[in-house]
């Protein structure tokens, strides 16, 4: 009898024993084969390090009928399963998790009162032995044989989902081919980062259900994984052979002690970080040309140099994913931090047009209170770049509810318990701008600048002139060392010359110290202090 295996997609044929090396991805044409519980668990967990996990069920009050019975029975036999989840503990990188792997073979993984204990029991298992949670997703929804019972696993899973979050613990979930009805509708999407895999079909309603209820002709791509994370409902779509390594990054960030390690790098220019002077002091009309400049870096210009393992996650759970937001886990000198930042689109037309030329949207600043939110649950600091015109205006942000996208993120940042670090590296323009901005400290590169209004429009407005700009540039008190002086800024970030990338490491380096001294003093401070701080800082103006 032959070992080998038939892609269905392009006929390749590979022999079984070497689908574990290739991840059960079909090597000539990239298809996934079926992937087994026990397969996802060995090709993830190190290795001897599995675990299972047997849970004591009663299953004496539940007496479901003779058919149902030899259904299972049958379905049990011809899979080697005893259920549609398997569930363990393993290590990845050496950390320890609790696991839970669903099998599509056993009733299309649908979910009834075995799975739903199973998994409400893991979660139990998790939160006394203090562990992460990761579930690998997949179930064509609720199961029907057991009626009723089967919907109400629906709140129980969810129900103990929010217990392990209240205990402060780490959840991801993996949705992989198909993740359907209930399972996506309670505990497969309250992780703190969702993953799926690439392909997978993710949703609550099958797209055959919603043609015939509706007539709709559904678009193409409709509840793939892409479509989900665009859709803000997912935050990374990952190919089958980057989850192992993205998990132990995930879990090794959450893993790390908390504690600001010392700096081991010789500083050259820290006595230059100059509080109120700026090297070369020019109009304020000619400061806002250079911030504005095509050539001035962006958010991610930053990022990529401060936190060169920077890690984007997407989404606000709501409505969608806003390109002019980036957000993100990193870690910084030791310790884990959430970083997030306004983007502006300069390398073309399309992509200034993609990032919305860096003016966020309502559902911009909802993943940005999602990731801050969850940075307080897990006690990182958060890190953001300032650099916007202004909030998107129009009818699409309107409807969506911007001010109170605005109003909420305010709202939220002003009780945060963790350290929260603001620089504006471009222009800060108005509530869209201060947002972002209600940090415990909030520093400023020289040549940029923030005020409540673009010059042209408070030329437009007060004056009835536009022309008149340059004179209101003036009037605004805009520049950076108009905002020490106001003390709405604690620090300006010297440029030396108008900075790009050619000499971004320099500003860079600055930032870095600046960053790391903010740390380092915030460290020795109870959450209480800093959230009463941060509070004091803004109520005295």
């Amino acid at each position: 009898m032959s070992n080998n295996k038939k892609c269905k997609t392009c006929m390749f044929q590979i022999n079984e024993n070497e689908m574990a090396s290739h991840h059960y991805i079909c090597p000539k044409c990239g298809a996934y084969f079926s992937y087994h519980a026990m397969e996802r668990i060995q090709d993830i967990a190190d290795n001897n390090s599995y675990h299972p996990l047997s849970f004591e069920i009663n299953t004496k009050k539940y007496l479901p009928d003779e058919k149902y019975k030899h259904e299972l029975q049958v379905v049990k036999e011809k899979t080697g399963l005893d259920e549609a989840i398997t569930c363990g503990r393993i290590t990845i990188g050496g950390i320890p998790v609790v696991i839970g792997v669903m099998d599509n073979r056993f009733m299309m993984a649908s979910m009834g009162r075995i799975v739903g204990e199973r998994v409400c029991q893991l979660f139990r298992f998790a939160i006394r032995k203090r562990l992460p949670v990761i579930l690998f997703c997949c179930s064509g929804g609720a199961r029907m044989q057991e009626g009723i019972i089967s919907l109400m696993q629906m709140e129980k899973t969810a129900a103990m989902a929010k217990k392990h979050n209240d205990a402060g613990l780490l959840y991801i979930s993996v949705l992989t081919n198909p993740t359907m009805g209930g399972v996506t509708a309670s505990f497969a999407t309250l992780a703190d980062v969702i993953l799926a895999e690439n392909g997978a079909m993710i949703g609550f309603a099958g797209a055959r259900v919603i043609e015939q209820n509706t007539g709709e002709k559904l678009p193409p791509g409709f509840q793939s994984a892409a479509f989900q994370k665009e859709h803000g409902f997912v935050d990374v779509v990952l190919n089958r052979d980057e989850i192992k390594p993205t998990l132990a990054f995930l879990l090794r960030l959450h893993h790390l002690k908390r504690k600001v390690l010392p700096m081991n790098i010789s500083w050259d220019r820290i006595s230059n970080i100059q509080h109120g002077e700026q090297t070369a002091p020019i109009c304020p009309w000619d400061q806002v040309a250079i911030a504005r400049s095509k050539s001035r870096p962006t958010s991610l210009d930053y990022i990529s140099r401060i936190f060169p393992d920077f890690y984007e996650l997407h989404g606000d759970r709501i409505s969608g994913d806003d390109h002019a937001v980036v957000a993100g886990l990193a870690t910084f000198y030791g310790i884990p931090i959430t970083v997030i930042g306004q983007q502006k689109g300069k390398k073309d037309p399309q992509d200034a047009i993609f990032r919305n030329f860096g003016m966020p949207s309502p559902c911009g600043y909802r993943k940005a209170i999602r990731l801050a939110k969850q940075a307080e649950k897990f006690d990182r600091p958060i890190v953001f770049f300032v650099d916007t015109i202004g909030a998107a205006c129009g009818s699409d942000a309107e409807s969506k509810g911007q001010g109170n996208a605005i109003a909420e993120m305010l709202y939220e940042m002003s009780a945060i318990r963790v350290p929260v670090y603001s620089i504006v590296i471009g222009e800060g323009g108005s509530g869209g701008a201060l947002a972002f901005a209600v940090g415990n400290e909030v520093d400023i590169l020289e040549n940029a600048v923030y005020s409540i209004i673009t010059p042209e429009g408070y030329a437009s407005i007060v004056w009835k002139d536009s022309s008149r700009a340059a004179e209101a540039a003036a009037q605004l008190k805009m520049t950076s060392s108009d905002l020490y002086d106001l003390h709405v800024v604690d620090k300006i970030i010297p440029e030396y010359s108008p900075v790009s990338i050619s000499n971004i490491e320099q500003v860079c380096n600055d930032i870095v110290f600046s960053l790391h001294s903010f740390l380092t003093e915030k460290s020795r401070k109870r959450k209480s202090k800093i959230t009463k701080e941060r509070f004091l800082r803004f109520t005295r103006y």
